[in-house]
Formats: C-alpha cells, structure tokens, sequence
C-alpha cells in the first residue's frame, strides 16, 4: 500500500456553519458526523466520497486555537482543489459570496483562481491543463 495524505484538519468556529458552508458553496458531502462528546463531533467533509483526501471540521476548544481559525497556515494558501471545470466552479462559490483573492486566470498548469472559506483560509482552486 502507497503512502498518502488521506485527511486535513480546519479549525472552524461550529459545526454546521462549516458544513453548511462547504456543502453549499464547494459542493463537499458529508462523509462522516458523529457526536464523540458532548462538545466534540467528528465532522469529515470531501468533494468526492471515492477519491483523494478528505477535510477534518475541528472546533476550536479554547482562545489559543480560536485565534489560528482562518489562518493555519500564516497567511498562504492553506489547500489546494483541483476541479474538473473552473468555471463551473467559479459559478458556484459566487453564489454564495465567496472572496476572491486573484482569478480566474490561465495560467501554464492551467486555470486558477485563489478564494477564501468561510474562514479566511486560502484555497488555491485548479482546473489543470
């Protein structure tokens, strides 16, 4: 078996703002909610059930992780999504008022364009050549 990067955790404020917000403007499911106490639920998001690495919702517990929500990565581009169809993409998140930082643009990989979440973190959003 190959090694692999199979799951990512986001720091979020709650729960289903998060969910909401990655089901309804990125398009992710669900792929697993469960309840582990009675503040902490186990919250696994992906655009695709079938393939490639998966998001772990994590609700900050105190003000010390409170302040890296929207910005685990000082500032940079946190994840990358590579999308079948940018543009369609691109359709989606602005429905939902999502914030452009730079794009859509062609670039030689192919299309890119970089957003923010519901949080702040940056995702750079690829449509490969």
């Amino acid at each position: 078996m190959a090694n692999h990067i199979g799951r990512v955790s986001i720091l979020v404020n709650e729960y289903d703002e998060a969910i909401q917000f990655y089901q309804e403007a990125f398009g992710f499911d669900v792929l697993e909610d469960e309840k582990r106490s009675e503040s902490k639920r186990w919250v696994v998001m992906a655009p695709d059930k079938t393939i490639g690495a998966s998001i772990l919702l994590a609700k900050a517990k105190n003000e010390k992780e409170s302040a890296y929500i929207g910005n685990q990565t000082g500032g940079r581009v946190f994840l990358f999504l590579y999308v079948d169809s940018l543009d369609q993409f691109y359709q989606q998140i602005s429905k939902h008022q999502v914030v452009i930082k730079r794009g859509p643009e062609v670039q030689a990989f192919g299309k890119v364009l970089v957003c923010e979440d519901l949080y702040g973190n940056l995702w750079d959003v690829i449509e490969r050549a």
